[in-house]
């Protein structure tokens, strides 16, 4: 489609305008029923996390849990929920954004950037970004269930030039 003057200044509104909601739909939009259930497990999950609650904690993960924090550090289901209970993490906002969810079979992985607000020994409470990749698998009862966690802080942008 050319515009020109002869399509005019509204026209072109119009068509702009229905090109980004288009995009907005299709991006805000799983791409279908499994997709939706997975992002459901991802944030039931986060906010039980926000809310320290270990009861929901224990339930949604399993035993076998890997859980590596963008600081390097890895933990078990045992330990996260150690470092829980015993308030050396404590999360206070968990906004995982808009990860991308690519199922392959029972497994679903989820990539995406984040924003965590967590205190712990070594972090202080301010906001900051992370990158992430999460694993779910779908358990027999239908339901999905992280199993994996690896996080890591995006590159610093290049230093200006002297």
């Amino acid at each position: 489609m050319r515009f020109d003057s002869t399509f005019g200044r509204g026209g072109m509104r119009v068509a702009l305008g229905l090109a980004v909601a288009c995009l907005a739909a299709a991006s805000a939009q799983p791409a279908g029923p499994e997709e939706a259930a997975v992002l459901a497990a991802q944030k039931e999950r986060l906010q039980a996390m926000v809310r320290g609650d270990l009861d929901a904690l224990g339930r949604l993960l399993p035993d076998d849990l890997t859980y590596t924090h963008a600081s390097g550090v890895a933990d078990t289901k045992a330990s996260l929920l150690s470092s829980i209970a015993a308030g050396k993490l404590k999360y206070k906002a968990f906004d995982p954004g808009q990860p991308r969810v690519r199922i392959y079979g029972n497994t679903a992985v989820l990539t995406g950037t984040a924003t965590v607000q967590v205190e712990s020994a070594t972090i202080g409470p301010a906001p900051f970004p992370i990158l992430f990749t999460d694993v779910y698998v779908r358990k027999p009862d239908g339901r999905w269930q992280a199993v994996a966690w690896q996080s890591t802080r995006p590159p610093a942008p290049p230093s200006p030039a002297p």
